[in-house]
């Protein structure tokens, strides 16, 4: 009898609590307002405006990952997120992959409140952090696998470009600093198993 494995319990976990966010952001007629990020989103978006001596700050520093402006922006994350995620957390273990994801969720978050006059929410700096840790799925100990390099290239060389030629409401920065942390992770935790 086939049953239903819940297989990658960081992963749909994180899904799971993502979706359950919008959806309440969706009914909740305060949170309507994007530019205001009023209601629920206040709680899910880390903005410029923290202060470090306000307790609430530090629970946007990591919350803000579990925020999205609309389905579709949850959507186009958790497609990536649901495909290469698994996949990592096969490799490097449930507890493992949840200390990157919180890793780089804090990272973007401060430097966020440090550098950036405006608000972020969203899994995107996930994203990408899985995206340049799965280049080293199959890397061999003290290398630096070459896929790992095209992809760095062509996504995170995107993200310079778009940030600097493009005013969108992308947040490219948290895209490069998960790339990047995604990079060092896989890096250092081959090291590690030679």
């Amino acid at each position: 009898m086939l049953r239903i494995r819940y297989n990658s319990p960081v992963i749909l976990t994180y899904t799971f609590i993502c979706v359950l966010v919008m959806f309440i952001a969706s009914i909740d007629v305060t949170a309507t307002n994007t530019r205001t990020l009023s209601g629920i989103k206040q709680l899910f978006a880390i903005c410029s405006s923290a202060s470090f001596s306000n307790p609430f700050t530090y629970f946007t520093l990591f919350s803000h990952i579990a925020g999205h402006a609309d389905w579709q922006h949850l959507i186009n994350n958790f497609l990536f997120i649901l495909v290469v995620g698994p996949m990592m957390e096969e490799k490097y273990g449930s507890r493992r992959l949840l200390s990157m994801i919180l890793a780089t969720a804090l990272l973007t978050g401060i430097l966020q409140v440090i550098f950036f006059n405006s608000c972020l929410l969203g899994a995107s700096g996930i994203v990408f952090m899985l995206i340049l840790l799965s280049s080293f799925a199959n890397a061999q100990a003290q290398t630096i696998p070459l896929t790992f390099i095209l992809i760095a290239l062509l996504y995170l060389g995107q993200e310079v470009f778009n940030a600097i030629y493009k005013s969108d409401n992308i947040s490219q920065f948290a895209h490069i600093i998960g790339g990047i942390c995604g990079g060092v992770f896989g890096y250092m935790f081959n090291s590690k198993n030679s």
